[in-house]
């Protein structure tokens, strides 16, 4: 009985976070995958998951962001499986996986460089130099050719 009293009281607490945030954190799946947002089937893929590992985590997140480590979820399963995934064709699909994870974290999700880093495992230094790299490649990518009017 007392687990089900424990159970019940998360419940609701975790469905009014998933009506908050699911929309933001599946954006951030969609920019990761660089999937047409129509057709974001990976990055449902990866939310589900995500907020399945948040669930089942929730009654230890007490004082922790849910956000964040649903976030962090989300990330981790997309470096998981980023090569396995079909390239895209959204905005960041000329981008690697690692400048794609750099980008949305440090510039969509504005998440600090020393954050950004010990959450993906890399020095600081490596986010800036994955962060330049992929702002430098969208500008190319996104730069009319020469000669165009």
């Amino acid at each position: 009985m007392c687990a089900v009293d424990r159970r019940a009281g998360r419940d609701p607490e975790f469905e009014a976070f998933v009506a908050g945030a699911a929309g933001r954190l599946l954006h951030v799946a969609v920019l990761l995958t660089a999937e047409p947002p129509a057709e974001a089937y990976a990055a449902h893929r990866i939310l589900a998951g995500a907020l399945a590992r948040t669930y089942a985590y929730w009654e230890r997140l007490r004082g922790d962001d849910p956000y964040d480590h649903t976030r962090q979820e989300v990330c981790a399963a997309y470096a998981r499986t980023a090569r396995r995934l079909p390239p895209g064709s959204g905005i960041l699909a000329p981008l690697s996986p690692a400048q794609r994870l750099v980008l949305v974290m440090r510039v969509y999700e504005g998440v600090a460089e020393e954050v950004t880093a010990a959450q993906l495992g890399l020095a600081p230094e490596r986010v800036e130099a994955l962060r330049n790299r992929a702002v430098a490649a969208l500008r190319e990518a996104t730069r009319p050719a020469a000669g165009a009017a």
